[in-house]
C-alpha cells in the first residue's frame, strides 16, 4: 500500500461514519468525519506528515510556515512541521485562535509566526470553506501572504470553490468519495 491508500484507509476505519449527522457548518450530511481520530494518532501523524510535506513541496508554493483555525489544523501543521525539520528549508507550524485572547499579548495567531512568511493555510475537513477562510483573513491581517490551502480532507461539498472564489488554490490529500470507497470494502 501506498502512503496516501493508508491514509484514506485510516480515515475510513478510525474517523469516517455514516448515518445523519449536523456537521459544524449546521449543514445535514450522510457522511461524517472525525478527521481528529487519524489526525492524533501516531501512524496518522506519521502519514499526514510526509504526504502533507510532500503535496507543498509539489505545489511550488515555497511556504515558510503552515497552519490554520485551531483544533483541526493543529496536528496536520505540527506533523508537516516535524518532518520539515531535517529539510533545507523546515516550514514552521503556528494556530489561528477562534478569537483573540482577552489577556496577555492579545494575539490571534499562536507560535513562531512572522509577518514576513507565505503560508500554507491548513484544514483537516473542507466542507463550506469557512475555518479557511477565517485563518486566511486573520494570516492576511496579520501582514503574511497565503499561498494557498492544503486540506487533509475535501468533503467536494462547496469549500474548495469558495476558497478558489476568494483567489487561493486548494490541495487536498484526500476526497470524502475516496474514503467512501474505502468504507464499502
Amino acid at each position: 500500500m501506498t502512503d496516501h491508500e493508508r491514509l484514506v484507509a485510516l480515515l475510513a476505519e478510525r474517523s469516517a461514519r455514516t448515518g445523519s449527522f449536523t456537521l459544524a457548518s449546521g449543514r445535514q450530511s450522510s457522511l461524517y468525519i472525525d478527521a481528529r481520530l487519524t489526525t492524533m494518532s501516531p501512524d496518522g501523524l506519521a502519514l499526514i506528515g510526509r504526504l502533507g510535506l510532500a503535496a507543498l513541496r509539489g505545489t511550488g508554493w515555497a511556504v515558510t510556515a503552515v497552519g490554520g483555525l485551531t483544533l483541526g489544523a493543529d496536528p496536520i501543521s505540527y506533523a508537516i512541521s516535524l518532518t520539515s525539520a531535517d529539510a533545507k528549508q523546515p516550514v514552521r507550524a503556528f494556530t489561528v485562535r477562534k478569537e483573540a485572547k482577552a489577556h496577555g499579548t492579545g494575539k490571534l495567531i499562536e507560535g513562531p509566526f512572522e509577518t514576513s512568511d507565505t503560508v500554507a493555510v491548513i484544514e483537516d475537513v473542507i466542507t463550506t470553506g469557512g475555518s479557511a477562510l477565517r485563518a486566511i483573513d486573520a494570516v492576511r491581517s496579520a501582514g503574511a501572504r497565503v499561498a494557498g490551502v492544503l486540506a487533509l480532507v475535501d468533503r467536494e461539498e462547496g469549500g474548495r470553490e469558495a476558497i478558489e472564489g476568494a483567489g487561493l488554490t486548494v490541495v487536498s490529500l484526500v476526497q470524502a468519495r475516496e474514503i467512501l470507497a474505502a468504507m464499502q470494502h
